[in-house]
């Protein structure tokens, strides 16, 4: 096994990918809460805030992986189970790799649950849209393309066959 990276830079790496993966996990729960309520007026900015952290935690990611590479890992897990078991004095590590890993299992479900309400809203939207189209047509299109009310038609049936 090649050199082992500074257990401490492994350690403040995990360190900090938990604290991103806890504010991740906020922006989560706040993008729920506001799917719930039907208040979307400000999701885009809470996406743009989610994706800022979301790039922060790829970077910290890849650290972790440069790191466990310089030692002679893989980066998945049965190299940072090889790490620890090379390292077995890094009790904190190892506690704070498993509580990453529970962030991770939450923010994971919580996205997946997101996911679900986005698709739910979608499809609300559509059925909304298509009552509407659909009425307008059998209405006789009470709505121009451009979205004013449009005269009833002057069409004819031709007797002229």
């Amino acid at each position: 096994m090649a050199e082992s990276p500074v257990p401490a830079e492994l350690a403040q790496t995990v360190d900090s990918e938990i604290a991103a993966a806890q504010c991740f996990l906020a922006f989560l729960e706040r993008e729920q809460q506001m799917l719930v309520k039907g208040e979307v007026d400000d999701l885009l900015d809470l996406v743009r805030q989610k994706n800022k952290v979301a790039a922060e935690l790829a970077t910290l990611a890849a650290r972790r992986s440069r790191l466990l590479a310089a030692s002679g890992v893989a980066s998945d897990g049965a190299g940072i189970a090889a790490w620890f078991a090379a390292h077995p004095e890094e009790t904190g590590t190892r506690d704070a790799w498993s509580s990453l890993l529970a962030v991770a299992t939450q923010a994971r479900e919580l996205n997946r649950v997101n996911g679900e309400l986005i698709q739910e809203r979608l499809q609300s939207n559509a059925q909304a849209l298509e009552a509407l189209l659909g009425s307008n047509a059998a209405a006789g299109n009470l709505y121009g393309p451009d979205g004013q009310s449009a005269p009833p038609s002057t069409r004819r049936i031709s007797d002229s066959a």
